[in-house]
């Protein structure tokens, strides 16, 4: 009975070893690369693996707090002007990686600041990413960015106003009321 014992306790301990063995530590670099692929992608099922339950996007005085259901919101929002992301350079410190990331789409193209290249500070809670933080807009023209959005966003108040309000409206259908406005906008000239 003793020697049964003795081998259920080995055999228990080499079990948790073995278990303990095949559990890696998150790789914060490969998060952040799956999280940007699965955006590109337009997979939201592999995005939402690499948050944490809540999410918080934060960009200059602006601090948004998502749950995992209304992050879906904004990434449909996202997802209609065809988003495409690359990350340009990604280093961690302090259990956080910088990344410098460049973004294309129908929306920045507009705006004439495509790709639009930012950096970020992206921080994690177990794992999973848990902040992301605008930290700087590089080579953006910000004077180009506003004169197209005001030039569009006048002309649509004025030609379209069905269309009025796009520009703040953050939901899937307001994104495809941007991407209208601006083929319309388009179609004029």
């Amino acid at each position: 009975m003793k020697v049964k014992i003795l081998y259920c306790f080995v055999y228990l301990i080499i079990a948790a070893l073995l278990t303990s063995c095949n559990k890696q530590k998150a790789n914060p670099i490969a998060t952040v690369n799956n999280y940007f692929e699965a955006r590109t992608q337009g997979n939201f099922n592999a995005l939402k693996k690499q948050v944490s339950d809540s999410i918080t996007l934060i960009s200059g005085d602006f601090i948004m707090p998502y749950s995992r259901e209304s992050l879906y919101q904004q990434y449909k929002w996202d997802s209609v002007f065809q988003s495409k992301y690359n990350i340009l350079k990604a280093v961690e410190t302090n259990e956080k990686v910088i990344a410098t990331v460049s973004q294309n789409c129908i929306r920045n193209a507009f705006l004439e600041n495509n790709p639009l290249v930012y950096q970020l500070e992206i921080s994690f809670k177990n794992g999973k990413i848990e902040k992301i933080k605008d930290l700087d807009y590089i080579d953006v023209n910000w004077n180009i960015w506003t004169s197209k959005k005001d030039s569009l966003v006048n002309w649509v108040a004025k030609n379209h106003p069905k269309l009025d309000g796009f520009v703040n409206d953050m939901s899937m259908m307001g994104a495809i009321n941007y991407v209208k406005a601006i083929e319309l906008y388009q179609k004029k000239n």
